[in-house]
């Protein structure tokens, strides 16, 4: 605080292994004090360290409500990812208290799901209400959300149809769109936000996995590798070896090997699960 300044960038970094023995101890406490820090406009990030008594809950609890970032700097090769090629995403704010809505259109989508985020998630009333603390973008950052959908004419549905339907109260539909996203932002020091909406249209959707965009693809190999660490209660027959060839397919030029770590990751776990586990 001896050194905020008005015109530039107020940002902690805090190197930890999320283990708080000394000082605010407290989970409760010590997430109401960032908080409180964070709404003075001093933000903070947690670069986490160390293994064993290692907390990411922890670290991640801390660099949300900060609104910063969370790594875990396990190799030099990570510490580079974080501290030099990514450190504008990370210190330089372009737009704060973002917001994501997300609605689909019932004419064409019977179901859909969102994969992740289960710690980001506002109530619908929030979205429109600027007091309510979103999380910031940096310079260069970019955001993904993966929703699975199931098409309406689909027979991929997991639900039977409801005997009464659903009320839609939209005032325009249309069978050309799958849904309707918005996005609310402000610019760094502003209290009003902005909103920028855009249909997703059917036709924007590709015929194959193989047609999709690289990213989509490397992205969608992610959040499945993720879905089976987690048990894969809905993957049913997707395997790790599909991960891995979906990863291979869109991971391009991979100047610094984060891809082809992710891949190697993959085939560590396609490994561990044929071991049994280590008798206590």
């Amino acid at each position: 605080e001896q050194s905020f300044d008005e015109t530039g960038i107020n940002r902690v970094i805090l190197a930890t292994d999320g283990d708080f023995n000394v000082g605010i101890t407290d989970p409760e406490e010590l997430k109401s004090f960032v908080e409180r820090k964070r709404d003075t406009g001093v933000t903070l990030s947690v670069l986490g360290f160390g293994r064993g008594n290692y907390n990411d809950e922890m670290m991640q609890t801390l660099a949300q409500n900060g609104n910063g970032n969370a790594a875990f700097i396990d190799t030099l090769n990570e510490a580079r990812k974080v501290l030099v090629d990514e450190v504008s995403s990370t210190l330089f704010t372009i737009a704060q208290d973002v917001k994501i809505q997300v609605e689909f259109n019932p004419d064409t989508v019977s179901e859909y799901r969102l994969i992740g985020y289960e710690t980001r998630m506002l109530k619908r009333d929030d979205f429109n209400n600027d007091k309510v603390d979103a999380g910031d973008i940096g310079s260069g950052h970019t955001v993904t959300a993966i929703y699975e959908i199931t098409p309406k004419a689909s027979k991929a549905k997991l639900n039977d149809e409801l005997r009464y339907g659903t009320q839609n109260s939209a005032a325009v539909t249309g069978t050309d769109e799958y849904g309707f996203v918005k996005i609310r932002y402000k610019l760094p020091g502003e209290k009003s936000s902005k909103l920028i909406s855009e249909p997703v249209k059917m036709s924007s959707a590709a015929e194959t996995v193989e047609a999709a965009p690289r990213e989509a693809r490397f992205a969608a190999a992610v959040a499945a590798f993720g879905q089976l660490l987690r048990g894969g209660q809905y993957t049913k027959s997707y395997s790790y070896d599909d991960v891995i060839a979906l990863a291979q397919g869109a991971k391009g030029a991979d100047s610094f090997g984060y891809r082809a770590e992710f891949i190697n990751l993959v085939r560590l776990a396609k490994t561990a699960q044929g071991l049994e586990p280590l008798k206590p």
